[in-house]
């Protein structure tokens, strides 16, 4: 049964075209991106050197390993280490020979340089290479809001769960809690730890988490209060059926079938999230392959409008293939739908 009512979803959503070729347009953007050292990256994906074969992409050769005098990672586009393994073999290099933090040194202009056939998309205003950037940063971003987006439903799913199904006092001051921490303000929380700590990837998915489950709190919590009091939950009541498989075999899949089609708004909303920090300097260092660097760098080189146009289309795009794909779950779940 449960699987027809599936099959019946999928058809309805994949008659949404708009939804299902953005489905699809994301899902291919974000597995490329997956590969990104293998797209762009300053290291050779294949090496034979001296009869031997080596992938650099997931090894560190030295300077001294290619005939050099340091033991410093070898730099591929030294003339002595191109020259050595010309002698003695021959390298395959990436179609972007540029990593996400590879500063070219050879640009003959001024930084940020425009798009040329080196840099297809440009430098930034240290030389390294946007398309590189972008790439990297996409992953970062979507994989960043994927596991936010987790955690903070499963923390919010479980509230809302306890908050329906036993009600009384407990959903009174929980919902009271939950009032005073939505009220926290929490930019000034998270200028507070950018200047107590250095941010890193897990802190600010840990701090934004803390502020980001409330999002499905409510509507889990109005589901299992109106679900608690339907004759087969009283009857598993009657049964002497524990709280805990009541919670999760009975109402929980009724509940979910909401909530899900709120997860592309609330992964959004996480690489919004995540990009506006970044931007305002309390994210990620620079270190990072952030978009919100990227916006950043756009704004103030605004003498290079082509960093700025390239991260509006990419966040654009984004953000818009995510609502496609949020409107398609939610008409695949809407009961009105006729499900064939």
């Amino acid at each position: 049964m449960y699987s027809q009512v599936w099959k019946d979803r999928i058809k309805v959503f994949q008659k949404n075209k708009r939804a299902k070729f953005a489905l699809a347009f994301f899902l291919g953007i974000f597995v490329t991106s997956i590969f990104s050292e293998f797209i762009a990256n300053d290291k050779p994906l294949f090496l034979w050197y001296k009869n031997k074969f080596y992938m650099p992409v997931f090894e560190t050769l030295t300077d001294q390993f290619f005939g050099g005098n340091f033991p410093t990672p070898a730099n591929y586009k030294d003339p002595l280490i191109k020259k050595n393994i010309q002698t003695h073999g021959f390298m395959i290099m990436p179609v972007i020979p540029f990593s996400y933090n590879t500063v070219d040194y050879d640009i003959e202009t001024q930084t940020p340089s425009k798009p040329d056939k080196v840099h297809w998309l440009g430098t930034d205003d240290e030389g390294r290479d946007i398309l590189a950037r972008v790439l990297y940063g996409i992953r970062l971003s979507v994989i960043f809001a994927f596991i936010l987006t987790i955690f903070s439903s499963v923390l919010g799913i479980f509230i809302g769960a306890v908050q329906g199904y036993f009600g009384g006092k407990l959903d009174i001051t929980l919902q009271r809690v939950i009032e005073i921490w939505e009220s926290l303000p929490q930019l000034f929380i998270l200028i507070i730890i950018a200047s107590l700590f250095t941010p890193t990837f897990w802190s600010i998915l840990f701090i934004l988490m803390l502020f980001s489950w409330t999002s499905l709190t409510s509507m889990v919590r109005a589901e299992f209060l109106r679900t608690r009091n339907f004759e087969y939950v009283k009857a598993a009541k009657a049964l002497g059926v524990s709280n805990l498989r009541i919670i999760l075999k009975h109402i929980l899949p009724n509940a979910l079938v909401t909530s899900l089609t709120f997860i592309p708004f609330i992964l959004s909303e996480s690489i919004v999230a995540l990009t506006s920090l970044d931007f305002l300097g309390l994210g990620l260092s620079q270190d990072y392959p952030s978009l919100g660097d990227l916006v950043r760098q756009g704004k103030d080189n605004l003498q290079a409008p082509w960093i700025g146009i390239t991260i509006f289309i990419v966040l654009a795009g984004l953000l818009t293939m995510l609502i496609f794909i949020g409107e398609g779950v939610r008409d695949s779940f809407d009961s009105r739908k006729k499900q064939i």
